[in-house]
């Protein structure tokens, strides 16, 4: 999945650009990713634990991961091959797998080859493309393949929905008033960023390979209530958010 032209140097450079880039939608963006270490610190109970990263992206949670638990092992899923390319020329070969599947069909899960049952399911800033019934279903997954005590942590922008439209505004105002002030506002935005990486020589033949990008469209939006209902309806103990500030959350699910 990856290309011959996309060195490791290439592919950091380009690593290093999505996380400015995340910023200026996330100002606080790497607290989030702290939280969700903490989260995998207080409650996986091994010093070697097995993750699997939904929607990992070009590999940026988990590389935060990789380099806080020394021992871990992350196995990251996505239907992009060209962001699973970054990740795997970015990310040690021995620690991190790379597996191209689409996390809405049923048979992602077979996919990855697990050799025993994870120890958290993690994502950042990827399920928010899922509709409400795709998304049930996923977590349903990740409930039956965890033991008990495994995790299933999601850090994304999660909203209330119908029943808090104001409250929403109000998220969604607080999120940019911090960017602001940071200067995460001035960062380079998504469709820059895909349009620097569509006009990258080294990058032709995996834009090629992605044939138009991931379909992004949701027209059944899940709210913030709905991972919590979806998670102890799945078969979690409990379920809740540890994390928010303005429209930025992590929500946690303990099995």
């Amino acid at each position: 999945m990856s290309a011959a032209a996309l060195s490791a140097e290439r592919a950091e450079y380009w690593v290093r650009r999505w996380d400015r880039q995340q910023e200026h939608y996330m100002p606080d963006r790497e607290q989030r990713f702290e939280v969700l270490g903490d989260v995998v610190a207080e409650l996986v109970g091994r010093l070697d634990p097995l993750i699997v990263d939904l929607g990992v992206g070009p590999g940026t949670l988990a590389a935060r991961l990789l380099d806080r638990f020394p021992e871990s092992t992350v196995v990251g899923v996505d239907a992009d091959p060209l962001l699973l390319a970054l990740a795997e020329r970015t990310l040690p070969a021995e620690r991190f797998r790379a597996v191209a599947a689409d996390l809405r069909q049923p048979d992602w899960f077979e996919r990855l080859e697990l050799d025993r049952a994870p120890d958290a399911f993690v994502s950042t800033t990827a399920l928010h493309w899922m509709n409400r019934e795709p998304l049930r279903q996923l977590i349903a997954v990740c409930a039956k393949a965890l033991e008990p005590g495994g995790l299933f942590l999601d850090g994304d922008h999660l909203y209330e929905g119908e029943e808090g439209p104001r409250l929403d505004a109000l998220a969604r105002a607080v999120t940019r008033r911090r960017a602001g002030r940071t200067g995460a506002a001035a960062a380079e935005d998504w469709q820059a960023w895909w349009a620097a990486v569509e006009a990258a020589p080294e990058l032709a033949e995996l834009v090629r390979l992605r044939a138009g990008g991931f379909e992004h469209t949701v027209h059944d939006k899940p709210t913030a209530h709905d991972y919590l209902a979806f998670a102890r309806e799945a078969g979690f103990a409990e379920a809740g958010t540890v994390w928010q500030y303005g429209d930025d959350r992590v929500v946690v699910a303990i099995r």
